[in-house]
């Protein structure tokens, strides 16, 4: 058991205070250049085209939103990006380097990381136990892995100090012995996203972090995201379009597998073919 921290301002899930190690600790994001990009990107199963020939570049530094109605394809398209499907056909590029075959292992080493449509935790270990390896994989010294959980984490002060960093990064220092199964479902959703910023990421791609949440959560999770974003790229999924409009800098919109319309959230979401295929709307 480690020592928990106490909250500085109060338990309500709206009022957590939280810090940001990113803050200061990376260099000035070089804007414009593309991060991560497709060319005739497409996945399909069977007779199913679920992504389709997809030309895709987001942009390094910016916040770009990913929309469109259910079964559009968003979440088949990270799983491509992270490396979770292999495409059908197409090429993906990550900094100019071909990524195409590479594993979702590699990749994450390479700087990309991701949530999930589903929380993705581990429920029977403590919150900072979740972290452990994420953090440890970092450590310059790091030569046993896997073999830490065979000694005594309370005995490795400096890997706790950091999984207690990202801890309370998203408000859940006072949680750290709790088992993960058994927080709140929006703490839950906090503690996957402190596991994708223990890795260091230089591009985070979040499948419909909002799914699930009250208005408070989703409000802490909003300022959350904010204190960090210019610290790397990120792409989100979201249905929750009144949620994400002003913070993404760039939307696309995918419809039955294909990209529609790319561009400012305030142009996008005029767009009549948008409007058609998003909300019905004729004429």
């Amino acid at each position: 058991m480690i020592k928990e921290r106490p909250e500085a301002r109060g338990s309500a899930f709206g009022e957590r205070h939280f810090l940001n190690p990113f803050h200061n600790t990376i260099g000035k994001v070089d804007f414009m250049a593309e991060i991560i990009a497709t060319e005739g990107l497409t996945k399909r199963f069977g007779p199913l085209t679920a992504v389709n020939k997809m030309d895709l570049k987001i942009e390094k530094g910016r916040v770009s939103g990913i929309i469109g109605p259910n079964g559009s394809g968003k979440t088949t398209l990270f799983n491509l990006l992270s490396g979770y499907f292999p495409p059908s056909e197409g090429r993906i590029f990550y900094e100019g380097h071909d990524i195409t075959r590479l594993s979702p292992q590699e990749r994450v080493k390479r700087g990309i990381s991701r949530s999930f449509q589903l929380v993705s935790i581990f429920p029977r270990l403590k919150v900072y136990e979740n972290l452990v390896l994420s953090v440890l994989r970092f450590k310059e010294n790091n030569k046993g892995g896997a073999r830490f959980y065979f000694c005594k984490v309370a005995d490795n002060k400096e890997l706790l100090d950091d999984c207690m960093q990202y801890l309370e990064m998203v408000g859940l220092q006072n949680k750290a012995n709790t088992l993960g199964g058994e927080l709140s479902y929006g703490d839950q959703r906090l503690l996957e996203i402190a596991i994708s910023l223990s890795l260091k990421p230089k591009i985070l791609l979040l499948d419909e972090p909002f799914s699930g949440l009250g208005d408070l959560e989703i409000s802490f999770m909003m300022e959350l995201l904010h204190k960090v974003k210019k610290d790397f790229t990120i792409v989100i999924i979201e249905h929750k379009i009144s949620k994400i409009e002003d913070f993404c800098e760039q939307l696309f919109v995918m419809s039955q597998g294909s990209l529609i319309c790319q561009g400012e959230p305030c142009k996008v979401l005029t767009n009549v073919e948008v409007r058609r295929c998003y909300w019905g709307e004729v004429g």
